[in-house]
């Protein structure tokens, strides 16, 4: 781990029962596909009721375990980037329909071990046909731990 302490296996029976939860739940639909229930992930649009898009914010809380841990002991950037790029791609559907990625980049600050990661996507500018975004990740302290940023392709 992070701390130099070995890293702890799975817990089999809370993985397994993370994942037939997840079976017996997921929609293919925002919000409640395989991966959102497989990481628990839960959703909040800030401030609600904004007539700005570019001020609205689109906010992803997930429990960080050793599900989502790399042989590090701490969150795998693979996991954390999907969840960056699943916080803009939300918010491109709330505001406008759905999108499509063209290009993100990360950059990685700090490790995410235990705790809650709080994800927030949010415009940096929207147009017509292309919005650009970013997407900042924090640990339980709140420490910003990871920034992304991202073209994506809005809706016809």
């Amino acid at each position: 781990m992070a701390d130099g302490t070995p890293p702890r296996r799975v817990d089999e029976n809370a993985a397994r029962a993370r994942f037939e939860e997840a079976l017996a739940t997921h929609e293919q639909r925002f919000e409640q596909f395989f991966l959102a229930r497989l990481w628990g992930l839960t959703y909040a649009y800030l401030p609600e009721g904004a007539a700005d898009a570019e001020k609205q914010v689109c906010r992803i809380t997930f429990d960080a375990s050793e599900m989502s841990f790399n042989p590090q002991g701490v969150v795998h950037g693979g996991v954390l980037a999907t969840v960056m790029d699943i916080s803009m791609g939300h918010l491109v559907n709330k505001v406008a329909g759905p999108g499509a990625t063209i290009e993100m980049k990360i950059q990685y600050l700090r490790p995410v071990g235990s705790g809650t990661v709080t994800v927030e996507g949010s415009f940096l500018r929207r147009g017509r046909s292309m919005a650009f975004m970013e997407s900042r990740a924090f640990d339980a302290a709140g420490t910003l731990s990871a920034h992304a940023t991202a073209t994506w392709k809005m809706p016809a």
